[in-house]
């Protein structure tokens, strides 16, 4: 489950299994005791889902993963491999 990078103690990830075929690029989001989610980084970022996060956290969520979206879209694909099929 490779980090991409941590902020106020919320942690934005990857998970090594993310199924065949795979699904285009998203990052998960969890903090402990609070909750989890997973966004899509296009074509805009998005929910797939969340658990636990208010409105407030969820904003904050959206904005951090859309300032960071070239590093975790980088993270990827040296994780997984460069493609295009992350994109749709």
């Amino acid at each position: 489950m490779p980090a991409v990078f941590w902020e106020r103690g919320f942690k934005f990830h990857f998970y090594s299994s993310e199924g065949d075929p795979r699904e285009p690029i998203h990052v998960h989001v969890a903090k402990r005791g609070v909750g989890d989610a997973k966004l899509w980084l296009y074509p805009r970022v998005a929910f797939a889902y969340t658990h636990g996060f208010d409105a407030q956290t969820q904003n904050w969520i959206v904005g951090l993963v859309e300032e960071h979206r070239a590093e975790i879209e980088s993270a990827w694909n040296e994780h997984f491999g460069s493609s295009d099929q992350g994109r749709v």
